[in-house]
C-alpha cells in the first residue's frame, strides 16, 4: 500500500505547522498509518511539491519541495490514499512560505485516483486574511473531490479505516493514550521534510482545549473550544518521549506551542482563571532538556495573561522554568485582542487591559536579560483583534492607549500582532455576525494599525534590539531585490533585512544598524573591510557614506591599525571585535 500525505500547512489559535514550522498533523498521520499498515509506503509532500510539479517553480511558493518532489506525479498516480492538512485559522504573514487552500489542492488531485482524505482544520473553512467570513463554499468543493472529510482527529480516522473502513468514523477524537505510538511513530517523518535536519523546528502538543474556556466559555472567535470542548493535558512522559523520538532522528529545534496556555498546563480548574502548576511544567522541561540536551531552541507560544496576573508567585516560577531550560528569545503571546472593557465583556475576551498589563510587567522582571543570541530570555507578546462586535472609535483610541502606557513605561513586548477577526461556524461570533465591525470601521482600522505601527512598534522594536546589537544564527531564508531576509528559529523571530546578496540556508551573526516598523536592518559580521562593498560599509556605526568612500579609496588594508586611520582611532571600540581584513 502507498499513501501519500500532502501538507497544505495549518495556522490555528493553538498550534502552527507552517514551514520551518512541522506541524503535528502530518506527524500523527504518519504515525497512524505506520501502526494501521507496517508494509504501507508513506511519502510526505508539501504542496509546494505539487505546485512545482504542475504549474512550474513560484518563487517563494514552491521554496518548500521535499526531497520527494523529482517523483511528486508518480507518487500521486500509485498512491493508494491520498491524505490532505490544511486550514487557517489564524491567518498571518509567511516569510518563505505559501499555505493552501482546499481550492488550489482539489485542481491538483482531481485526476488522481487514490481515495482522498481532508483532515486538519481545513473542515472549518480556511482564512487567508482577516476580516472575512467563512461560507460554505469551501467545505462544498471539498465534498465534490475528497471521498471522506474528518472533523474529528484525523489520526483516528486514519488508523481505523486502514484497519477497517467500515469501522472509520471520521467524528471521533482519540485520547492521549491512544496518540502516543501514532506520534512515537510519526516522528520519523520528518526525515521527508524540506531542509531537514538544520532548519526544521517541530510544533510539540501538550494540551487542547482551553482551560478559560472550560470555566465560563471561550472568547467570542474561538475555534479551538468549537473542536476540542473538553480540557486534555497530554502525559508528561509522552511529550518527552516524542522530543526524545525527534532529537535521535536529528532535530534541534523545539517548540512546545501546540496548546491554548502554556501556563495552563496541568493546571487546577478554578472557573475564569485557573490555578497554575509550576511543578508540572518544571517537570516537564526539565524532562525535554535531559533527553534532548544539545537542542538548539526550546520556545512556547501561548498563554493567557489573567493566569500570571492573578497568580504571579506561580507564574514567576514558571516563567523561570522556561528560562532555566528553554533559549533566549522565547515569546509568550497574550489574547488581549481589546483593550475596551466593553468589547471583552461582550466578546467574553480572556483578560482585562489592566491584567495583560501586570503580566507584561511580570514577564518583563523575569525575562528582559539578554541571552547569548542576541534577543531577550523570555518576552510577551500581545495579539489585537479588530472589528469584534461593540466596538467603537473609543475601543481603538482605548487599544492604543494600552500600548502607550506600555511603551511609557519602560516595558518591552515583542510583537504586536494585529488582526482583523474573521467569523467561522460554529464559535459564538458566527451569531453575532452582523455586529462585526470589519467593514464600517475600514478606516478606522486602517488609521490605528498605521498609529500603532508607527509610534508604538518602532520605540518597541529599538528598545528590544538597540542598534548594535548581533543577533547570532540568523538563518538566511529568502532573496529579493538585492536584498537577504533571514531569522532566528523559534518563536515569532524578528526578520532581519540585509544589504546584500548571501547565500541562503546558511547561518550568520548579524549585527543590528536600523529598524522598521516590523521589522530590522543588520549586516552579516564579521565585515571584511578590504573586500566589502560601499553600500554594506556604510552601515557600520559611524562609518555612513563619505567614510565609505575614503575607505575604499585607501584600502586594501595591512592592519586594522590601518583601517583606524582612516575612520578614526574614536571608532576602534566600537567596531574592532566586528571588522576582519
Amino acid at each position: 500500500m502507498i499513501v501519500a500525505i500532502i501538507d497544505g500547512y495549518t495556522d490555528e489559535p493553538a498550534g502552527l505547522g507552517v514551514p520551518p514550522y512541522l506541524g503535528i498533523y502530518p506527524r500523527y498521520a504518519y504515525g497512524a498509518v505506520k501502526k494501521a499498515r507496517k508494509d504501507a509506503r508513506i511519502f510526505y509532500l508539501t504542496i509546494d511539491d505539487l505546485r512545482a510539479s504542475f504549474e512550474g517553480e513560484r518563487g517563494v511558493a514552491t521554496k518548500n519541495k521535499t526531497p520527494n518532489f523529482p517523483k511528486t506525479r508518480e507518487i500521486l498516480e500509485r498512491a493508494d490514499v491520498l491524505v490532505y492538512v490544511g486550514g487557517l485559522h489564524t491567518p498571518g504573514k509567511y516569510l518563505s512560505a505559501v499555505p493552501s487552500q482546499v481550492e488550489e489542492v482539489a485542481r491538483f488531485l482531481r485526476p488522481f485516483q487514490g481515495v482522498k482524505i481532508l483532515g486538519g482544520p481545513a473542515f472549518m473553512g480556511s482564512a487567508h486574511a482577516g476580516g472575512t467570513r467563512i461560507t460554505s463554499r469551501e467545505l462544498l468543493l471539498a465534498q465534490s473531490i475528497f471521498d471522506h472529510i474528518v472533523y474529528g482527529d484525523l489520526e483516528a480516522f486514519l488508523h481505523d479505516y486502514l484497519v477497517n473502513p467500515s469501522d472509520a468514523d471520521p467524528f471521533r477524537f482519540r485520547t492521549y493514550g491512544e496518540l502516543r505510538d501514532y506520534a512515537l511513530l510519526g516522528t520519523e517523518v520528518v526525515r521527508q521534510f524540506p531542509d531537514f535536519p538544520d532548519f526544521v523546528i517541530a510544533e510539540i502538543e501538550t494540551q487542547r482545549g482551553c482551560p478559560k474556556a472550560m470555566g465560563i466559555g471561550g472568547c467570542s472567535f474561538c475555534t479551538e473550544p468549537v473542536r476540542y470542548r473538553n480540557i486534555e493535558d497530554r502525559p508528561i512522559e509522552d511529550v518527552v518521549a516524542e522530543v526524545e523520538a525527534l532529537y535521535t532522528l536529528g532535530v534541534r529545534h523545539f517548540r512546545v506551542g501546540r496548546q491554548s496556555c502554556i501556563f495552563s498546563y496541568m493546571a487546577k480548574p478554578d472557573g475564569r482563571v485557573p490555578v497554575p502548576n509550576p511543578e508540572a511544567l518544571e517537570k516537564l522541561f526539565r524532562g525535554i532538556r535531559s533527553v534532548a540536551p544539545g537542542l538548539k531552541t526550546l520556545h512556547v507560544d501561548n498563554a493567557n495573561p489573567a493566569v500570571i496576573a492573578n497568580y504571579p508567585e506561580e507564574s514567576v516560577r514558571i516563567a523561570k522554568t522556561l528560562i532555566e531550560y528553554g533559549t533566549p528569545g522565547n515569546v509568550v503571546a497574550f489574547g488581549l485582542e481589546s483593550a475596551d472593557p466593553k468589547v471583552a465583556k461582550l466578546n467574553n475576551l480572556n483578560a482585562t487591559a489592566e491584567e495583560t498589563y501586570e503580566a507584561v510587567r511580570i514577564l518583563n522582571e523575569v525575562g528582559a536579560k539578554r541571552g547569548p543570541n542576541g534577543m531577550p530570555w523570555l518576552l510577551p507578546g500581545i495579539n489585537v483583534i479588530f472589528g469584534l462586535p461593540g466596538e467603537t472609535k473609543k475601543s481603538y483610541e482605548l487599544t492604543f492607549q494600552f500600548f502607550k502606557r506600555l511603551l511609557d513605561d519602560g516595558l518591552m513586548v515583542r510583537r504586536i500582532n494585529i488582526r482583523q477577526v474573521v467569523v467561522f461556524p460554529g464559535t459564538p461570533l458566527w451569531h453575532m455576525r452582523d455586529k462585526v465591525k470589519t467593514e464600517k470601521h475600514k478606516k478606522l482600522i486602517q488609521h490605528y494599525k498605521y498609529k500603532i505601527r508607527h509610534e508604538i512598534d518602532l520605540p518597541m522594536l529599538r528598545r528590544v534590539v538597540p542598534v548594535g546589537t548581533i543577533l547570532r544564527d540568523v538563518r538566511a531564508e529568502v532573496i529579493e531585490n538585492g536584498l537577504t531576509y533571514g531569522r532566528q528559529i523559534g518563536s515569532y523571530p524578528l526578520i532581519v533585512g540585509m544589504p546584500k546578496e548571501v547565500p541562503l540556508n546558511r547561518f550568520y551573526d548579524v549585527l543590528i544598524v536600523g529598524h522598521g516598523y516590523r521589522s530590522i536592518t543588520g549586516v552579516p559580521v564579521p565585515i571584511n573591510v578590504n573586500r566589502e562593498s560601499p553600500k554594506v560599509l556604510q552601515y557600520l556605526p559611524g562609518i555612513g557614506k563619505k567614510t565609505a568612500v575614503r575607505v575604499l579609496a585607501e584600502r586594501p588594508f595591512g592592519s586594522k591599525d590601518e583601517f583606524f586611520r582612516v575612520v578614526g582611532e574614536e571608532k576602534r571600540e566600537t567596531l574592532e571585535h566586528i571588522i576582519s581584513l
